[in-house]
């Protein structure tokens, strides 16, 4: 059976339909225009939101936990309660993300995400798209809270270990580009279409240019665990801020990164490579207290998240990240969207099957209200 779905307002986000209908079949979107170029098809269920703007889902990639539970766990129990609050949150799809922990342990938990990653998205939950392995590739001068003892140089066996465990299913990895031998895995992990992320890096700007001429094309939590930009000796900011060929993201919560260098980070990249991200751990959705980011005990108080001092992931979560930009940097509704839709899914190379209300995509769209807030939820064709 078709659904139709409409509102008096949708933001494609490139596009802004009014009085849209779109048609839904099958957990795709077979049909968008507004009331006046088509009617409902004919015994189609038809659902309304007459005070609702339809956008696409949400996409987070980069997120380590939420309601209590870390996706190190790797359970599908675990798992199910992560993937339920993002969909109440307007996440329809996401990047569980590793931290650097023992290596058996990460193998074990690569295993157990990569078979989260191949059954099919289930009613009410966000979908995992790929893996995203924050470490052990990491610099030790920029690794934030992620254990000394754990990092290791990168070298190509050891990056066919991480690949043979995630089952080949590594969207993204972030990577210190000036470490000894990443080079060499940031070109393997290229040719086989993973997304390259730079960051954890106290590079230089030579060095990060050579990791984006290897094959780098993002830039993970821009400012957060990389070497601070100096007018004489820019370093990786200096390539992340001004070089095209990356896209880069942004924790947007006003802790890890000052509301005025939020609107400085927007203009330098613009609305089409700049990426907001949650960088959530297992406290997210939870009330103040001691959780766990990995192996790692965090202490949670008043949305910041310290290991030891030290700043260990967020509380944030995308919606919240979205309305945090329009206030911080004066952006409106729609272009906001863009950051944390079309333009994660055109980085992971899934637009345009994600990321746009278009004919042909995945029928993952939310309702919010005119100032962000998620008013409800579709995943593949179906309302939470």
């Amino acid at each position: 059976m078709q659904t139709v779905v409409s509102a008096p307002l949708a933001l494609t986000p490139l596009q802004r339909i009014v009085q849209p209908r779109l048609v839904l079949e099958d957990g795709r979107l077979v049909r968008v225009g507004s009331r006046d170029e088509f009617e409902a098809p004919p015994g189609a269920r038809v659902c309304d939101y007459p005070e609702g703007i339809l956008a696409p889902g949400f996409i987070d990639l980069h997120l380590h936990g939420a309601a209590g539970r870390d996706v190190m766990e790797a359970t599908p129990e675990a798992l199910a309660g992560v993937a339920r609050f993002l969909a109440r949150r307007g996440v329809t799809a996401y990047l569980p993300t590793t931290v650097t922990a023992p290596w058996e342990g990460t193998l074990q938990a690569l295993d157990g995400l990569s078979r989260a990653i191949q059954r099919p998205p289930t009613p009410g939950q966000a979908h995992p798209l790929a893996l995203h392995l924050e470490g052990p590739f990491l610099s030790h001068a920029k690794r934030g809270v992620h254990p000394a003892e754990y990092l290791v140089e990168p070298d190509l066996p050891r990056w066919e270990q991480l690949w043979e465990a995630a089952g080949g299913r590594v969207g993204m990895m972030t990577i210190a580009p000036e470490v000894p031998g990443a080079l060499a895995v940031i070109e393997a992990a290229t040719r086989r279409g993973v997304r390259v992320s730079l960051g954890h890096s106290n590079g230089s700007l030579a060095e990060a240019r050579a990791g984006i001429t290897a094959g780098a094309c993002h830039a993970t939590h821009t400012f957060n665990a990389m070497r601070p930009l100096d007018h004489r000796a820019p370093g990786i900011l200096g390539a992340v801020l001004t070089d095209a060929r990356l896209t880069a993201d942004l924790i947007a919560d006003g802790i890890h990164v000052d509301a005025a260098l939020i609107g400085l980070f927007l203009r330098a990249k613009g609305p089409a490579a700049a990426i907001l991200i949650s960088d959530a751990i297992s406290a997210t959705g939870q009330p103040d207290g001691t959780y766990h980011l990995g192996q790692m005990e965090v202490e949670v108080r008043a949305g910041y998240c310290l290991s030891n001092g030290t700043l260990a992931g967020s509380v944030l979560t995308l919606d919240q990240a979205m309305r945090n930009v329009m206030r911080f940097a004066g952006w409106g509704l729609q272009e906001t969207l863009r950051l944390i839709t079309l333009n994660p899914a055109t980085r992971l190379g899934l637009h345009p099957g994600k990321g746009e209300l278009a004919t042909g995509a995945d029928a993952d769209l939310v309702v919010l209200d005119a100032t962000g807030a998620v008013q409800a939820t579709w995943i593949a064709g179906q309302p939470i």
